[in-house]
């Protein structure tokens, strides 16, 4: 090829197959959200135990519970910016050793508000990680691949979290519930250094920001060996420039729209996904009349359709329209959900339309962000996926209360899933809402066209 003209770097790998080196990113994109997952996780491993321990009320439990997901979103807000002003690499580094850090202090806290005080700061770490990581994997990946490639580096917050699961049931009964906390972080504070060694900055980052050509052909030339020489120079598709900052980027007219319903449907969509995690086995319990073990069962079904789902969904978005995807998984989420609220007297069905709302659910929440790492050009992406993330996480925490509010006001069990449906619904129309913009408007430059 003739090396002397610029190399646009997202053509060249889209022309290309998928080779090892981006696999190896895709990799260290599933170990940090796996690392993520373990430690968001952990407080509700360690929560019976220190609940016994410290002789604690549920009320009491519930701040130290809840202040990790504070923290996730101020991080994800935070983050975002950042990394698209000084790279996707040193942000994730950081958050990794930043979570670690102050995981491994949690587990030397003395009382319940110092325990809270540092779960907060460790959120900050966690809501830094997560969509960075999918933000570095998105701009890896080609285009045609790109949607399931970042539902497979989610996976691993599933791995982390049921991982984190089975050494809890050993470490805790053998060594106290503070073993998980001194496991949780000293395991990123040792990956970190890893991490920085081993993990790429995006090439595109590194094009948009004008590195040096000798910078980005070092990576060039491990994805695509030979394609470039040391008189090439790079570049991106052009982007319409509206904004000086990436946050006034993603608000400015030309995203506005899209980014007000992105920022619905992640909301909704994690309300739904943490208000059944947290919520299903006492609705199950207590709406359905069933037993402890049952209620567990139940759950754990809808925890395993998860990750299928969201491979599913990520595979579909490559290969149809992926506003109708998510419409459709919003839309028979919601379904099932008001299906598992007529199941009460038949505990097989309600399994099984567990297992699916699962599916559903994880399956939007995930497409979710692989549709923002799709929707935002380079110079905003992080911002964008961050941004996204950071407002869905108020829909987690306002789950908590929605769930409780659900429960105090005595609804039967159908209608507490009849309820349950609306939000499901209104999550397919704001998908719907973006799709139907997005076709009627042209779609920008620097950001992937479907």
């Amino acid at each position: 090829m003739n090396t002397q003209r610029a190399i646009d770097v997202r053509q060249l790998i889209n022309d290309r197959p998928l080779g090892a080196y981006q696999l190896w990113v895709v990799f260290l994109g599933f170990l940090i959200i796996g690392l993520d997952g373990l430690d968001v996780a952990i407080m509700g491993f360690i929560a019976p135990q220190l609940k016994a321990d410290w002789n604690l009320s549920t009320q009491a439990l519930g701040p130290v519970l809840s202040a990790a997901l504070v923290g996730l979103a101020a991080g994800a807000l935070i983050a975002g910016p950042l990394a698209d002003r000084f790279g996707r690499r040193i942000v994730l580094v950081s958050s990794v050793f930043f979570f670690g850090f102050w995981t491994l202090a949690t587990a030397f806290s003395s009382d319940v508000t110092q325990m809270v005080i540092l779960r907060l700061l460790t959120g900050l770490g966690l809501g830094a990680a997560m969509p960075n990581a999918s933000t570095l994997v998105s701009e890896f990946a080609p285009d045609k691949r790109r949607s399931f490639l970042v539902t497979v580096a989610f996976a691993g917050f599933s791995a982390g979290a049921a991982g984190g699961g089975f050494l809890s049931a050993w470490m805790i009964p053998a060594f106290g519930w503070h073993s998980m906390l001194l496991f949780g972080g000293a395991l990123p504070l040792l990956v970190a250094p890893l991490l920085w060694l081993l993990l790429p900055e995006s090439i595109s980052f590194l094009v948009a920001q004008g590195a040096p050509a000798a910078r980005v052909r070092r990576i060039v030339e491990r994805i695509a060996p030979g394609a470039s020489s040391a008189q090439s120079h790079f570049c991106l598709p052009s982007a319409p420039v509206t904004a000086k900052t990436s946050v006034g980027l993603i608000l400015s007219p030309h995203y506005r729209f899209g980014t007000l319903m992105v920022w619905a449907g992640y909301f909704l969509a994690l309300f739904l996904v943490y208000l059944f995690s947290s919520w299903l086995p006492m609705l199950v319990k207590e709406g359905g009349g069933y037993g402890v073990g049952e209620a567990a069962l139940v759950t754990a079904l809808f925890q395993i359709g998860g990750p299928a789902g969201a491979l599913f969904v990520g595979w579909s978005m490559d290969r149809f329209n992926p506003y109708k995807v998510l419409v459709l998984a919003f839309a028979g989420s919601a379904a099932l959900i008001f299906c598992i609220g007529q199941a009460t007297t038949h505990f097989l069905l309600l399994c099984v339309f567990a297992c699916g709302i699962g599916f559903g659910l994880n399956g939007t929440s995930v497409g979710m962000n692989a549709l923002a790492t799709c929707f935002y050009p380079t110079q905003a992406r992080a911002t964008g996926a961050s941004w996204m993330s950071g407002i869905g996480r108020f829909g987690a925490i306002l789950s908590a209360f929605a769930g409780a509010q659900m429960m105090a006001l005595g609804w039967s069990f159908p209608q507490m899933f009849a309820a349950l449906t609306l939000p499901a619904l209104l999550g397919a129309l704001v998908i719907a809402a973006k799709g139907l913009a997005r076709q009627r408007r042209p779609q920008a430059l620097g950001a992937v066209s479907r």
